[in-house]
């Protein structure tokens, strides 16, 4: 008796088993600070928790729901595209999902035949290339330049006859890093010049700290664009709701039917009460989110200059987004006389206690990523404790 291939050939989160580590060393009284999530340190907001209460009071969410969700919640993310994009959706290209990161497995698994490839510009999130395995097809990994940014040119050079979507993430987990509206538009041209489907995913698009707008969607780079994206997003990051897993997937209307049916047969409705506490997030007030942004921007303004003075990390691009540093640690390895980036990162979490997650499982070995979506005085002792160990 065997497992299936598909099973075999998956590995784990590196994340959630860094974290899991660290969990290990807490529970036997070590104090560890734990980088390695990306989790908002924050409690969703008092006025969301409210609005669910009362729905709860009020019986609305006792029972199932229609697949794509309740329709108050579907023009809700219509509308909120609207305000903070000037796109125009209909509800009907709105499916909500189980966490995004359910929309995009869902995706997957609508859109790959077995043997497609899937375009994967690295640094990368460590799930992608997993969803990808597990609906059949290949990821391949597109290099960045040193900007950790992929080009046209260099998507040219890996495309092949087999490719059929491209995974484009921005503002980017690991990097924190933002594509231009130029980027993202030379992109998107050459993705409808090669037929590809181009899976945005946006979850950060909310936490950016280069001025007061929003990452520019996929969604706004004109109409050959926008018929060949499906943006994925959620409420986890922006409203701190990621105990809620409501996510959503937005697109074409023969995708987004396709993924309406496929999720019929995988979670059936995302549950009901966490959909009302999303539809409170996107109509409520918007001024938690807004402090939780400066609160982020802060610790980055903060915990920047610290980190690029430790011996051995090296950070050429101060990230404009989302809420991870990213930085290239060979010298470090280097200079502790170790021969892997995971050996650094486990004599890190091992000697100066804190949690890291190594660059391999998003596609770049030489770097380590670190969460600062944690309480500014951890973060400050994370990089005291970072700096001790590179240089004792």
């Amino acid at each position: 008796m065997q497992l299936a291939n598909r099973a075999q050939a998956v590995q784990p989160s590196a994340t959630l088993k860094t974290g899991q580590r660290a969990q290990e060393l807490r529970d036997a009284g070590v104090d560890v600070i734990n980088l390695s999530v990306g989790q908002p340190d924050f409690p969703t907001p008092q006025a969301i928790k409210d609005a669910t209460i009362t729905a709860i009071q009020a019986n609305q969410v006792d029972g199932y729901t229609a697949t794509a969700g309740v329709l108050p919640l579907r023009q809700a993310v219509a509308d909120h595209l609207l305000a903070t994009q000037h796109v125009t959706v209909t509800a009907d290209q709105v499916v909500i999902t189980t966490g995004a990161k359910m929309a995009l497995y869902a995706l997957f698994q609508v859109l790959l035949n077995p043997g497609d490839d899937v375009l994967l510009p690295a640094p990368y999130w460590v799930s992608y290339s997993e969803q990808v395995k597990l609906a059949g097809g290949h990821p391949i990994e597109v290099a960045p330049t040193a900007s950790l940014k992929v080009t046209p040119a260099q998507l040219e050079a890996a495309v092949t006859p087999a490719t059929k979507a491209i995974v484009l993430n921005s503002p980017q987990n690991p990097s924190g890093l933002v594509y231009t509206k130029a980027e993202l538009q030379a992109i998107g041209d050459w993705a409808v010049a090669h037929d590809l489907i181009i899976v945005a995913d946006e979850i950060y698009g909310d936490l950016i700290y280069a001025g007061p707008n929003p990452s520019p969607s996929m969604l706004t780079l004109g109409a050959d664009v926008a018929a060949h994206t499906v943006l994925v997003n959620g409420v986890s990051k922006t409203y701190a709701m990621t105990g809620w897993r409501i996510g959503y997937a937005v697109g074409p209307t023969w995708i987004i039917d396709a993924l309406k049916t496929v999720l019929s047969h995988m979670t059936g409705n995302a549950a009901a009460v966490s959909q009302a506490a999303a539809l409170a997030a996107l109509t409520g007030d918007q001024t938690p989110v807004a402090r939780m942004r400066a609160a982020f921007q802060e610790r980055l303004d903060t915990i920047y200059p610290l980190l690029t003075a430790i011996p051995g990390f090296k950070l050429d691009h101060k990230p404009q987004g989302a809420f991870y540093l990213f930085p290239d640690v060979s010298e470090a390895v280097q200079l502790k006389g170790l021969a892997s980036t995971d050996a650094l990162v486990a004599a890190i979490l091992d000697q100066a206690h804190v949690a890291l997650v190594t660059g391999k499982a998003f596609g770049l070995p030489s770097h380590v990523r670190l969460s600062y979506a944690t309480d500014l005085q951890s973060l400050e002792t994370a990089m005291a404790r970072l700096k001790d160990f590179m240089t004792n």
